[in-house]
């Protein structure tokens, strides 16, 4: 009965799920990247957005990384735009009520789990590796309980992206997405490591990586 409702809708053009997702990854891209940056710069002056652009392995992660932010609204956008979600590889014995309340459920909690951890963060706000100045390190709130609590928040909304929508494609962005900040997560320790040495190595043995 799912299947066909779906059929339907993606017949008469567009799809009110990939829709609602669509607003959510905009509102998400918007109160996860572009505030806390724009914010950053106005109160400080200082450019959170640090992604290289070169050959080294920092670089072609985040080259990876901007892949993916805009594949995210290509797929979800083809997809409101009445393209057959058959043609991403659908899934259809995902397609339950269950499996979809959890997607959303992962979704909204991990938006205000990011937004959280992007207030505690504040001046030390960045998006890449800043190797020209090193940010005091943040220890409190959610950083308490997980090095990378923003990385965490983004591989569980990967996580209901699939859920909510179930398709090769979007299973495709949620391994990539794990693999690219499973790699940074670790780039970043190593430079944190060299950083700021034992301030660092206390942090590390105290608190757990992800959770």
């Amino acid at each position: 009965m799912q299947a066909n409702q779906a059929d339907m809708t993606a017949a008469a053009g567009g799809d009110p799920i990939a829709l609602a997702l669509l607003g959510y990854f905009g509102l998400f891209f918007l109160l996860a990247f572009f505030w806390p940056t724009w914010r950053l710069w106005r109160r400080h002056g200082t450019n959170a957005l640090v992604l290289p652009r070169d050959d080294s392995a920092h670089g072609i992660v985040a080259k990876w990384f901007r892949a993916t932010l805009v594949v995210i609204p290509v797929i979800l956008g083809v997809v409101v735009a009445g393209v057959a979600v058959e043609a991403l590889g659908r899934m259809a014995w995902l397609e339950i009520d269950p499996v979809r309340l959890a997607g959303w459920t992962i979704l909204a909690v991990s938006l205000l789990w990011v937004m959280a951890a992007q207030a505690q963060m504040g001046a030390s706000w960045r998006i890449g590796i800043d190797a020209a100045a090193q940010p005091p390190l943040v220890r409190s709130g959610l950083f308490a309980l997980s090095r990378n609590p923003i990385f965490l928040g983004m591989r569980f909304a990967l996580l209901g992206l699939f859920l909510v929508l179930p398709t090769g494609a979007t299973l495709a962005i949620l391994l990539l997405g794990e693999v690219l900040m499973q790699v940074q997560v670790r780039l970043e320790e190593a430079h944190l490591t060299e950083a700021i040495g034992p301030e660092y190595e206390t942090y590390r043995r105290s608190t757990r990586r992800w959770l």
